[in-house]
């Protein structure tokens, strides 16, 4: 029998992979790739030499019963996403879900995942949080704002830069214009940036400088009153 390991690659800095991943990487019979262009590039950096299959969203229900079958007679798979850790909005849940039913060791690597830089560094309470991820685009994203606007927790959002402005202005609109925000963009980038304050202050800032690359939103829960 062998085993599916979950791989985290880094999120923007190179130097961010770990030496115990690409060691991974090296030994394992199969890399699964969500994009094998971009992770080409990564493999070619640490000079890693192992073969590549393609397992992404549009794909993933179709391959996973085949790629069990191969664990299952031995071979050591690992999965990697674009970047980030597998299964945190990317692929990931469904093989490791399989694997799990149908007896597969399963090992994820401990590495980088957006979220946790972006909510350590926003300056709010980051003992109680939910990750929502991505909100619906149209159907359920109301209900689902009138459901977080009663949340006390943290709330950690996903949001890419051409929805911010809309998504601060829903904030203001659900949660009020003087609920503190924190919006961390690009990560461990050249040009990383963490903009802190109000949903009113942070959205005049984007509505001026609007944002580009990878954006994790940090927001704080509803006080108790």
């Amino acid at each position: 029998m062998g085993k599916l390991y979950l791989v985290p690659t880094p999120i923007g800095n190179l130097e961010d992979m770990t030496f115990r991943a690409i060691k991974v990487l090296k030994e394992v019979d199969l890399i699964l790739a969500e994009d094998t262009r971009n992770s080409g590039k990564l493999l070619k950096h640490f000079e890693i030499a192992t073969q590549m299959h393609s397992h992404h969203m549009h794909n993933e229900h179709k391959t996973v019963e085949g790629i069990v079958r191969r664990l299952q007679a031995g071979e050591n798979i690992a999965l990697i996403s674009d970047a980030g850790t597998p299964a945190i909005s990317d692929p990931g849940f469904l093989l490791t879900r399989a694997c799990v039913e149908n007896g597969v060791e399963v090992e994820c690597l401990p590495g980088a995942t957006a979220f946790v830089p972006a909510l350590v560094n926003s300056g709010l309470p980051n003992d109680k949080f939910v990750f929502e991820g991505f909100l619906p685009d149209k159907k359920g994203r109301q209900t689902r704002y009138l459901a977080l606007a009663e949340e006390t927790r943290t709330m950690i959002l996903y949001v890419s830069p051409h929805k911010l402005v809309k998504t601060l202005a829903e904030f203001i609109q659900y949660f009020g214009g003087d609920r503190q925000v924190s919006v961390s963009r690009e990560l461990s980038k050249l040009h990383e940036e963490t903009v802190r304050g109000t949903a009113e202050e942070v959205l005049k800032h984007f509505e001026a400088k609007p944002p580009k690359g990878e954006i994790v939103v940090i927001v704080a829960g509803k006080s108790a009153k």
